[in-house]
């Protein structure tokens, strides 16, 4: 039996499965709070239906960027195999940065499942990020970034089509400041975020980026983490912009998320049915309530069952048998 992916992705398909949703700590009490509630819900999951992302870029104090780094080391290894963590270094000008790639990068080099680097202007900062990695010894991680300027924007297109890029996010605050107040600060709340025609232009551009080059587009915070109702609209129009993958900076926002990116119970019967469906004819096209389908829509509905697996959804077992025989 071949598996759907190997049948079904390939040019103008996305090729990467991320969980969707990208939870951030970068105190130490909290990001053991995450590690333990990461462990907690792939219990309660069966998979693991977040990332958790250790930060040391704002997590760390001033002068005290070398201590960080060996802290985030020692939770990172706390963490079981069927988890997914990774660590945010600092920005590859930053006098940080290099000891940062060797202390994590090269401690966790079998351990992290990628690392992200902020404030990616070119794809000469890529590039400098992917030699760090060469010489930590840890070549096979994936890199996402943070594109945060509206020159960094100009340039996602370029920086999507390195092959060391996994996901590219938007870096809301940093985006709207280098604006010299011309977008104003309603900008970075969570409805503003979707109205201002500079923003929302940005995270397009973002968004089309990935896709043109089959990567994870992944969305920015909501700062206001106490309102969850605002975070399960953001949730809502990020899907609606494009984004497959979102960012969490409070617990109380990791289900919201999951939630607003999960397909509801119907897509998932309907493309589980198209899909066995496809592969009793062999891939080839089939009808199904009075309507042609083939390869072409066979990958779109293979990917709503991905994301179904994503966020934890409960799949007929005509799906399940995929998710647990494959090898990533």
């Amino acid at each position: 039996m071949r598996h759907p992916r190997e049948v079904l992705l390939g040019a103008q398909a996305a090729t990467g499965f991320l969980p969707v949703c990208d939870h951030y700590s970068g105190v130490e009490a909290r990001m053991r709070k995450s590690l333990q509630l990461q462990a907690d819900m792939i219990e309660e999951f069966g998979t693991c239906v977040f990332d958790v992302t250790l930060d040391c870029e704002d997590g760390a104090p001033v002068g005290g960027e070398a201590e960080h780094a060996a802290m985030v080391v020692a939770l990172a290894t706390l963490a079981s195999d069927k988890a997914r963590v990774a660590v945010r270094v600092h920005a590859v000008d930053h006098p940080a940065f290099e000891s940062d790639m060797a202390v994590i990068a090269g401690n966790l080099a079998r351990t992290l499942s990628h690392i992200t680097v902020p404030k990616v202007e070119s794809v000469e900062d890529v590039i400098k990020a992917e030699q760090a990695l060469l010489a930590a010894s840890a070549d096979h991680l994936p890199l996402h970034v943070l594109i945060e300027s509206p020159a960094a924007v100009h340039r996602a297109f370029e920086i999507a089509a390195h092959p060391r890029v996994q996901s590219l996010s938007f870096g809301l605050m940093d985006f709207v400041s280098a604006h010299g107040g011309a977008i104003p600060a309603d900008g970075m709340s969570s409805r503003g975020q979707f109205t201002h025609p500079l923003v929302v232009r940005a995270k397009l551009e973002i968004a089309s980026s990935c896709h043109a080059h089959g990567k994870v587009p992944s969305h920015c915070v909501v700062t206001e983490f106490n309102d969850t109702e605002a975070m399960t609209i953001a949730a809502r129009h990020a899907r609606e912009m494009g984004y497959s993958r979102m960012w969490s900076i409070h617990p109380s926002q990791i289900r919201p998320i999951l939630e607003a990116f999960a397909p509801t119970e119907r897509e998932i019967e309907d493309a589980t049915k198209i899909i066995a469906s496809a592969a009793r004819a062999d891939w080839a096209p089939i009808g199904f309530e009075g309507k042609l389908h083939d390869r072409a829509s066979y990958r779109y509905f293979w990917q709503v069952l991905e994301r179904a697996h994503q966020t934890g959804r409960a799949l007929p077992a005509e799906a399940k048998i995929y998710f647990q025989t494959a090898v990533r």
